[in-house]
């Protein structure tokens, strides 16, 4: 079939993964796109210099901080994966939080951020951007559109979400959120981190998508990349023209190696998305435990939300232990894992096992629970082995004096 034709179906996921971002099936040449290093851009001639100017916001070579072919590759790869148009790639995830924030906020402003906010996104809501006149004001990620309403203020511009939260699983009502904050004029920006393509953003009313790219996207926990999409050209404008004045830039070497990893990402989501499910299960049965957050598990909290909203789940979740077991023997327990990490990401191809009890900032009165808690991701190895650790590490946990 001829690049340029249309195929018979809407392709799915796991086919616009391989196929988006290459020049082609019937393009003479590697099969991947090649990495394109650079920071010069030379010109043929004066008028083509000046040209050049009026393309500050397309993919057009002006001078390697704003971007080359292999950036845009990435780029347009995720716009496809998240359903929007645009897409800006930064060097971080914590990038492509601060960089929307600061694009659609100014002096004198004030933003609405959910409790369970992805920690270092709070710390720069509470000192940079509180420096620079920006108040912010932390809700309850549960909280219905009605519950939200009074928290707006006249120079509320911007609701911020994250859903599921990335440490206790709150599952937020994003389209009603959003119709509220539209109907007081504010923009709506969402980590979609957890959601990867499970959840399209746009189709339930987010201006903004944020993503660490570091997670699922790049796979195998050696890269660190950001993203933020957009879906209109007001926003991409307001984006895009931040980011070159903050000098956001990602290498294209790390680029490179994102677009590697998405190839593959369609097969590791749906093992690691089962993985997930299976031992999230099994922890649900288990007497140590009181609850396990887990979105896509039946009667855990959100499950509802998350059913109506969601296509899947990434295999992240977290555990909440029986009230009797002491931080100490949580810790006991972590520490006497064979094949979990004890580590603060994600969406890797290696399963981490992290305690969060006493580690993360709520404010709100949201994010409390009997017992202590713990996050789980699950990687890309036997179910079966890793539920056998699991088993020998609760052996310890009940042992534990405390």
């Amino acid at each position: 079939m001829p690049d340029d034709s249309a195929p018979a179906r809407t392709p799915g996921f796991s086919t616009r993964l391989s196929h988006a971002g290459r020049a082609g099936t019937h393009v003479h040449g590697f099969v991947n796109p090649p990495l394109h290093r650079g920071s010069t851009v030379l010109y043929p001639d004066m008028q083509a210099r000046k040209d050049a100017g009026a393309h500050r916001l397309e993919q057009h070579l002006i001078y390697g901080v704003l971007g080359g072919p292999t950036h845009w590759a990435l780029e347009n790869v995720i716009a496809e994966i998240e359903g929007g148009t645009r897409c800006q790639i930064v060097g971080s995830g914590l990038a492509a939080v601060t960089t929307p924030l600061l694009a659609f906020l100014k002096a004198g402003e004030h933003c609405l951020m959910p409790d369970s906010v992805y920690g270092p996104a709070r710390g720069f809501c509470d000192n940079f951007l509180k420096n620079y006149g920006v108040e912010t004001t932390y809700y309850d990620p549960c909280c219905t559109a009605a519950e939200l309403e009074p928290l707006f203020r006249p120079n509320t511009t911007l609701l911020y979400t994250e859903s599921p939260g990335s440490h206790t699983f709150e599952v937020q009502d994003i389209p009603a959120l959003a119709a509220l904050a539209h109907a007081r004029g504010a923009k709506v920006l969402m980590d979609n981190t957890w959601g990867i393509h499970f959840f399209q953003p746009f189709r339930h009313g987010v201006d903004v998508s944020i993503q660490a790219l570091t997670k699922y996207v790049v796979g195998h926990s050696d890269v660190l990349l950001g993203s933020v999409t957009t879906n209109s050209d007001a926003d991409w404008e307001r984006l895009r023209t931040a980011a070159m004045q903050l000098g956001q830039y990602a290498s294209p070497d790390d680029c490179w190696l994102a677009l590697r990893g998405v190839r593959t990402m369609a097969v590791r989501l749906a093992h690691q998305m089962q993985s997930g499910i299976t031992v999230a299960a099994w922890l649900a049965g288990r007497p140590e435990v009181a609850q396990v957050l887990h979105p896509a598990l039946p009667g855990a909290p959100g499950h509802a939300i998350w059913k109506r909203d969601f296509t899947g789940a990434c295999s992240l979740f977290g555990v909440v232990f029986q009230p009797r077991f002491s931080q100490a023997a949580v810790h006991a327990m972590v520490e006497s894992l064979a094949l979990f990490g004890m580590g603060a990401s994600w969406g890797g191809y290696e399963s981490l096992a992290l305690p969060t009890t006493g580690f993360i900032t709520r404010t709100a009165g949201s994010g409390a629970f009997p017992g202590q808690v713990m996050r789980l991701h699950i990687g890309l190895e036997d179910p079966a082995d890793l539920i056998a650790d699991l088993e020998r590490a609760l052996a310890v946990l009940r042992a534990h004096p405390g």
